[in-house]
């Protein structure tokens, strides 16, 4: 799990580096605010893509494998990024960045489902998903402070070092469990089913044929969109609606960020208190999914409306805390109603869902800033609304269908 920490904060560094340098780099390249979108998005549509043969790959050759290729993979393209010199090759170098980590959070799922049964594995998910807002939170200050120290090309190469230390060290320490640590993370629950036996011999696709998969896909688009408003725009939006400098903002982005890192293990913990005081397993999961992304959309909504700043940074910090408190159960929801052998399969094609929501919502944003004259108003709108698609989805759709429930 430390390691899975680790490699989180380092993924998740590569990915923010654009957002910190967006007002820096749009100068420099002479890029507008749709342009500046569309560059923003170009990670997450072939992350999303990626997502589906990246689940497939894990459960196929093991998450050491292939968190060791993603991990290399999105170092390179990161590093590569420093000697960009167009909108053109900023776009490419995104979109390979987008396909080389598509596999962490998947691998990171297979780990826990080989080390952990399901009554435990809620808080080492939550705990997993902690390394991207430890990286959120800290990558406001820490990259500026390299970029104004260095420049932002040398911003780039620094951080895509890191990723290749990850690398040799997770190839030197990680190990799959024994055979002996291995039965007693058995999640016996599924065991003496028949349909279990039988989705043993079921293909990848067979997912698709399940309601429950495809009102995943819709939940996690409504919840990661307005994540993704957070994480691509929050720093624009705080030097330029709200008028704070490049070196205040960095301090300023890490207070919303800061506050996800307690609403993942939030979210973990209560999902683990509901399980093992006896609720159904799927029911302990969508409890915090659906009261997080309710919750962020009654903070996020009003947010559009408000002109105090003080108020406005608070509700920007109870927003992000509430919709990270679904984040790392949705990855264990995954878990607890795909077929054995399918684990990281379905959790990437829910995190496929969730990565279409994360593209759109940069150019979105941007289109809605370059429509509005920069007025955020109508975005944080449309953030709360497609949050509260997320809970509904989740929590009137997504159902416990197996033998055991019925």
């Amino acid at each position: 799990m430390t390691l899975l920490v680790i490699g989180g904060v380092v993924n998740y560094l590569d990915r923010s580096t654009l957002s910190i340098a967006n007002t820096t780099m749009a100068k420099e390249f002479g890029l507008g605010t749709v342009e500046m979108g569309l560059l923003l998005s170009a990670f997450s549509w072939p992350y999303a893509i990626a997502n589906l043969p990246a689940g497939y790959l894990v459960d196929k050759y093991g998450p050491k494998k292939m968190f060791a290729w993603a991990a290399a993979g999105w170092s390179l393209v990161g590093g590569l990024m420093s000697i960009a010199n167009s909108f053109g090759v900023l776009y490419a170098l995104r979109v390979l960045l987008g396909i080389a980590e598509s596999p962490f959070f998947t691998a990171g799922l297979k780990v826990n489902q080989r080390w952990f049964n399901h009554k435990d594995r809620a808080v080492p998910v939550a705990v997993v998903n902690t390394g991207s807002q430890i990286a959120n939170a800290i990558a406001p200050p820490l990259l500026v402070a390299l970029l104004l120290a260095f420049g932002w090309r040398w911003m780039f190469v620094i951080i895509g070092l890191l990723g290749f230390i990850v690398v040799l060290v997770w190839l030197r320490l990680y190990r799959d469990p024994s055979a002996r640590e291995s039965w007693r993370s058995t999640d016996t629950r599924r065991a003496p089913r028949p349909a279990a036996r039988r989705s043993r011999r079921s293909g990848w696709g067979e997912l698709f044929k399940r309601s429950n998969t495809w009102f995943m896909i819709i939940g996690a688009f409504g919840i990661f969109y307005t994540v993704w408003v957070y994480l691509t725009w929050l720093p624009s939006y705080l030097q330029q609606a709200l008028g704070f400098t490049l070196s205040q903002m960095g301090w300023i982005a890490m207070l919303p960020f800061a506050c996800g890192i307690a609403g993942v293990l939030v979210g973990g913990w209560l999902s683990n208190k509901l399980v093992k005081s006896g609720m159904n397993t799927v029911l302990s999961r969508k409890i915090p999914i659906v009261g997080g992304a309710g919750l962020a959309a009654a903070a996020v909504l009003p947010a559009a409306y408000v002109t105090n700043v003080p108020l406005v940074i608070t509700l920007l910090c109870i927003g992000y805390f509430a919709a990270q408190v679904p984040i790392g159960c949705l990855w264990t929801l995954a878990a607890d109603v795909a077929p054995a052998n399918h684990v990281a399969s379905l959790g990437a094609i829910q995190n496929f869902g969730g990565f279409i929501g994360a593209a759109v919502a940069p150019i979105v944003t941007g289109a809605i800033l370059a429509a509005t004259n920069n007025s955020y108003s109508l975005v944080f709108v449309v953030g709360g609304v497609l949050l509260l698609v997320g809970a509904i989805a989740y929590g009137v759709f997504v159902k416990d269908r197996s033998q055991a429930a019925a």
